[in-house]
């Protein structure tokens, strides 16, 4: 990973996360392009940054949520955009078991601001 693309996906993950610990989806939602797509824990396509919130709005309300990223990949696609991917570990205090994701971003420059437009989460457990 380049470390410019290391440098903005980091800031990213570290807003996604704090978002995440307190399920505000007005922060989450922030993070991503008005013109996302968004694939997370159910089969629904999201789009845009009202999807994304209704997405966020829409999980349980656990007590206590984190997400801790690992294995984090990223490089520039063009000199505007920066594909991402990684393992998350969710912990959700005992409120249900641990799950373990693959995430898949593809953040792109927008207004001068970096913005996830694509987000893709699939099981970490093989399928085939």
């Amino acid at each position: 990973m380049t470390s410019e693309a290391d440098t903005i996906v980091s800031a990213i993950i570290a807003k996604w996360c704090a978002g995440f610990a307190s399920l505000d989806a007005a922060a989450l939602s922030s993070l991503y392009s008005s013109n996302a797509f968004f694939f997370g824990s159910n089969p629904k396509l999201y789009r845009g940054r009202d999807g994304v919130a209704d997405y966020f709005n829409g999980l349980p309300r656990w007590r206590k949520p984190s997400a801790a990223f690992s294995e984090v990949q990223a490089s520039y696609a063009g000199p505007d955009l920066i594909n991402m991917g990684a393992t998350i570990n969710f912990d959700l205090a005992g409120e249900r078991p641990d799950l373990v994701v693959k995430m898949s971003w593809v953040i792109i420059r927008d207004d001068g601001d970096w913005k996830i437009v694509n987000h893709h989460a699939s099981a970490k457990a093989p399928l085939i």
